[in-house]
C-alpha cells in the first residue's frame, strides 16, 4: 500500500507541476496580453520533493532498522513539503507579474484579472499520498522484508577448500581449471 501511494502521489505531484497553474493579462502598449504560468514557473519545489520522495520510496526497501526509519521519514518530509509548496504556489503571482514585466518592458508591470486553476491542489493531494506512504513506512516498515544480505562481504562463512587434484586424471585436471586453480602448480 505504501510503494502504490508513494508512486501515485509523486506522478501526480510531476503531472500537476507541468500544468497551468495560474493566468491573467497584462497590460502593454498595444492593449491587454494575456500570460500564463505553470507550476514549475511558480515553483520547482513540488517536483523536486516528489524526484526525492521516489528515491526514498525506493529506498525504504533497500535498507534495514534505522536506515529504513530514517528514509521512511525523509519520505514523509517529502510528502509535507510537497503539500506546503503547492499551497504556497496556489496564491502566488510573483511568476505571471515577472512575465507581465517582461512582456511590457516595466520593471513595475503587474497582472491584471489573476486566476488560478485547480492543480496546484492536484499537486499537494499528490503529496498528501507521498506523506502517507512515509507514514505507513515509519509505522510498519519493521515488519517489511529487507534485501538479503547473502551477497555482503565480511560475512564469516567457512572458506571451502578445494580438493586435490591428481594429475594422471585428466577429468581431474579439468575440474581444476573449471574452479580457477592452476592444475600444473606445485
Amino acid at each position: 500500500m505504501a510503494l502504490l501511494c508513494g508512486a501515485l502521489g509523486a506522478a501526480v505531484a510531476l503531472l500537476a507541476t507541468r500544468q497551468r497553474w495560474s493566468e491573467g493579462t497584462a497590460t502593454v502598449a498595444g492593449g491587454a496580453f494575456p500570460l500564463t504560468a505553470k507550476g514549475s514557473d511558480v515553483t520547482g519545489v513540488p517536483a523536486a520533493l516528489a524526484i526525492v520522495g521516489l528515491a526514498a520510496l525506493v529506498a525504504v526497501f533497500a535498507v534495514r532498522r534505522a536506515g529504513r526509519f530514517a528514509v521512511a521519514a525523509l519520505l514523509a518530509l517529502c510528502g509535507a513539503g510537497t503539500i506546503a509548496a503547492a499551497l504556497l504556489g496556489a496564491s502566488d503571482s510573483s511568476a505571471l507579474d515577472e512575465k507581465a514585466a517582461q512582456a511590457a518592458g516595466d520593471t513595475s508591470a503587474t497582472v491584471d484579472a489573476l486566476s488560478h486553476t485547480a492543480w496546484p491542489y492536484v499537486a499537494a493531494a499528490g503529496g498528501v499520498l507521498i506523506l502517507l506512504a512515509g507514514l505507513l513506512a515509519l509505522r510498519y516498515g519493521r515488519l517489511w522484508p529487507a534485501m538479503s544480505g547473502r551477497y555482503e562481504r565480511g560475512a564469516a562463512r567457512p572458506r571451502r577448500t578445494a580438493p586435490s587434484t591428481d594429475p594422471d586424471r585428466p577429468e581431474d585436471l579439468w575440474k581444476a581449471l573449471d574452479r580457477g586453480e592452476d592444475p600444473t602448480g606445485a
